[in-house]
């Protein structure tokens, strides 16, 4: 779906990532995962096409993205970040727009709009302000938002963080269904094992800018339980490098 080949990207002095292939494939959601500064952020937003890279080429379903074409896959992805971008309309205004710009005709827009609120559970605050939201429910409109637009593939940075255990427990569950549900292709970061089994299939381990290791979770992790792993997998990885 979304390839990376011969990727590199250079910050001022710093070399952030060289990743010398890396593919995300139709219908499977990749966990992303590594230590603070290994690049994970900078690798979401150079495959979302909103970071070029220094030097390779990402392609998107088999077509290299240039400058021309770079607007049009940009149209068929979404992303969801640890802090939800809402503008400042209603809730209802926030999932309107989206699906404007992107040309969806108004009583589609509409019906998305209204299934999706319903969908993430705060269609009943579908007339409130965005910035009286709390933090679940910003974030439940930020990921209502991101479906309606159907795209072709989803990235998240980290969007269950900043939420309390409760509300991202339950949110991981709802998640986790919809993505079964919709096979959407979808790279998430996270820095908690705990999110991993809820969402992906499939873990790659970023260290230094580099990918050290990608599979299932049993190839990456073993039998180690997530929930109370404490070991760093990118230290164990490191053997194999």
């Amino acid at each position: 779906m979304i390839s990376a080949t011969g990727v590199r990207l250079r910050l001022g002095n710093r070399d952030i990532l060289d990743i010398p292939e890396f593919s995300l494939h139709p219908g499977h959601v990749t966990a992303l995962v590594g230590p603070n500064g290994s690049g994970k952020s900078s690798l979401l937003l150079t495959l979302a096409l909103l970071q070029p890279p220094s030097q390779g080429s990402i392609r998107f379903s088999g077509e290299a993205v240039n400058p021309s074409n770079q607007l049009g896959f940009r149209r068929r992805l979404a992303v969801v970040f640890q802090e939800p971008l809402l503008l400042d309309a209603t809730v209802r205004g926030n999932l309107m727009t989206a699906l404007r710009i992107r040309g969806i005709p108004r009583r589609e827009a509409q019906r998305r709009t209204s299934y999706w609120l319903e969908r993430f559970g705060v269609l009943q605050l579908a007339r409130q302000p965005a910035r009286t939201l709390s933090g679940g429910e910003a974030q439940r409109t930020s990921l209502a938002r991101a479906f309606a637009l159907e795209p072709e593939v989803l990235f998240m940075d980290e969007p269950f963080a900043s939420l309390d255990y409760p509300t991202r427990t339950l949110l991981l569950k709802e998640m986790g269904m919809i993505l079964r549900e919709l096979h959407t292709t979808t790279l998430f970061v996270t820095h908690d094992y705990s999110e991993i089994p809820f969402l992906a299939q499939q873990v790659a381990v970023l260290y230094e800018g580099r990918i050290i290791r990608c599979g299932s979770i049993a190839d990456v992790f073993g039998n180690a339980s997530l929930e109370r792993l404490t070991w760093v997998p990118w230290q164990c990885a490191l053997e194999d490098v």
